[in-house]
């Protein structure tokens, strides 16, 4: 796990208005970020500016983001929930 993973800060920015995400991104978390790095930081804080409802639709639905980076970190976080 990254020393940004165990951050409470990070913790409290994956908290969502959604039960859904929030146990879809808790459950990340505590695998320890798996497929994440420093480097995946700016990216993972873009992710977690998204609105519910589009982060939703990546991470509960069929849609993904256009954004390679983002992508990755859905890729990543979706790889868990599996």
């Amino acid at each position: 796990m990254t020393a940004w993973a165990a951050s409470g800060r990070l913790r409290w920015r994956c908290r969502r208005g959604m039960k859904e995400l929030d146990v879809v991104l808790e459950r990340w978390l505590e695998a320890g970020c798996p497929g994440a790095d420093e480097s995946s930081l700016p990216a993972l804080e873009r992710l977690l500016d998204a609105p519910d409802p589009e982060l939703a639709g990546w991470l509960l639905g069929p849609g993904r983001p256009a954004d390679p980076a983002l992508r990755a970190i859905v890729d990543a976080i979706l790889a868990v929930r599996r």
